[in-house]
């Protein structure tokens, strides 16, 4: 196994739930193999208070936790990119920066737990329900033999978790 750790940029529109929690999980879940960073492509501004209140409810450190531009990851300086992960169909669609490294892309929607209606209880749950699923895509990824698959192979199986996890949620 390399020792390398490989960089992970999660995007979605607002950059307020489902980007920020694939950041918190994987950054848990990667074990320092993976450094996750997440940005939106017309970020809230700011975290959305159910985002935070359940990644602090796990036990997840949110002091990483803002909503920013992902102009920010095109940017010279900026940490090149292994892997970028669109979570939400809007930002899958999007025309988006051109990264450097020409980093490896999968879609991975999941529903926006921001836009969940309901009681209290239901919309919170909206945000377990997209924790869970992004927590089981991030344990199947984390468990490739990422040093050896080809780039062929691995990119199969980052479609893959997208498409059959979805399936299963």
């Amino acid at each position: 196994m390399s020792d390398r750790t490989y960089n992970v940029l999660f995007l979605c529109t607002g950059n307020s739930a489902r980007s920020i929690i694939a950041e918190a999980v994987l950054n848990r879940v990667g074990q320092g193999r993976f450094k996750a960073y997440s940005a939106g492509s017309q970020p809230k501004g700011e975290v959305h208070p159910y985002t935070l209140q359940l990644l602090k409810t796990l036990n997840h450190d949110t002091s990483f936790a803002r909503s920013k531009n992902w102009e920010e990851f095109a940017a010279p300086g900026a940490p090149q990119m292994d892997f970028v992960f669109t979570v939400c169909d809007n930002a899958a669609n999007e025309a988006r920066p051109v990264w450097p490294g020409q980093p490896m892309t999968a879609h991975w929607g999941v529903p926006d737990p921001a836009a969940a209606e309901g009681t209290e209880a239901e919309k919170h749950f909206a945000f377990d329900d997209t924790y869970r699923m992004l927590n089981n895509r991030l344990s199947i990824f984390t468990s490739l033999p990422m040093t050896s698959l080809d780039k062929l192979a691995l990119q199969k199986r980052l479609d893959e978790i997208g498409r059959n996890s979805q399936k299963a949620e």
